[in-house]
């Protein structure tokens, strides 16, 4: 277990990608993530540590950090919810999707608190036994969470009343969204807790809030610098865990 200190930032862990990346002469497959969840995880107070997908040490690494953040990234493998791969499903990584699941599940079992993040909450979906759309404008006829490759679109979210999300950021926000994919059926033991105007799911969290602080968005709160909030909260759950302990 993480020890524990009244005066220790918590140490949240966020995962990255493994990608061929370029950086003064070299070009080489990386661990990356873009600094925009370091910062983020910095602002609301904790201390940011990365962790690529490499080897199979997810309890050790669960049982020193102090909260996790499932990062955004490369679409999940359809095999996973028993699905074959639409033609828009693109590189996936099955073994991120392989590492990160196991991570989740040390993560459960040392009562971490978990903050997904795009990506992250559509694994974490998969992972309770729910499925994806694979391709959103097949069913919206337009690509606006995805509005073209680099860019972030925008959406008005609406929250659930007696909702984590909704005490986090209230009734309405607008955020910054980056995916072709989204919940489809939702896995069991979780509820639905946002939509954007459009019907899209925009947070998941457990039906039963009894069990450690978990919460899934689809948007990319990491992007907004002036608004920590939702940071700020899985940074005050490790705390309080803390604490416990």
């Amino acid at each position: 277990m993480a020890s524990n200190g009244s005066d220790r930032r918590p140490l949240i862990g966020v995962t990255t990608y493994l990608e061929d990346a370029r950086y003064g002469p070299w070009n080489t497959h990386s661990a990356i993530l873009p600094r925009v969840y370091l910062d983020a995880v910095e602002r609301a107070g904790g201390i940011p540590v990365l962790l690529p997908q490499v080897g199979t040490g997810q309890a050790e690494i669960a049982s020193r950090i102090d909260g996790l953040v499932l990062s955004g990234g490369a679409d999940v493998d359809p095999a996973r919810y028993g699905q074959q791969a639409h033609p828009r499903t693109r590189n996936t990584r099955p073994e991120r999707d392989a590492f990160e699941v196991g991570l989740l599940a040390e993560a459960k079992a040392e009562r971490l608190p978990v903050f997904a993040v795009c990506r992250g909450l559509q694994l974490l979906n998969v992972v309770y036994g729910g499925t994806l759309v694979q391709h959103l404008p097949d069913e919206l006829g337009h690509d606006e969470h995805l509005p073209t490759p680099g860019m972030f679109g925008t959406q008005i979210v609406n929250t659930l009343a007696d909702s984590a999300v909704r005490a986090i950021v209230g009734t309405e926000i607008e955020v910054r969204c980056h995916h072709h994919q989204a919940v489809a059926e939702i896995g069991a033991g979780l509820r639905a807790t946002a939509w954007s105007a459009n019907g899209v799911i925009e947070a998941v969290e457990p039906i039963d809030d009894t069990g450690p602080y978990l919460l899934g968005v689809q948007w990319h709160p990491e992007e907004d610098a002036t608004d920590k909030r939702l940071f700020a909260a899985l940074v005050a759950a490790a705390q309080e865990r803390m604490g416990e302990q």
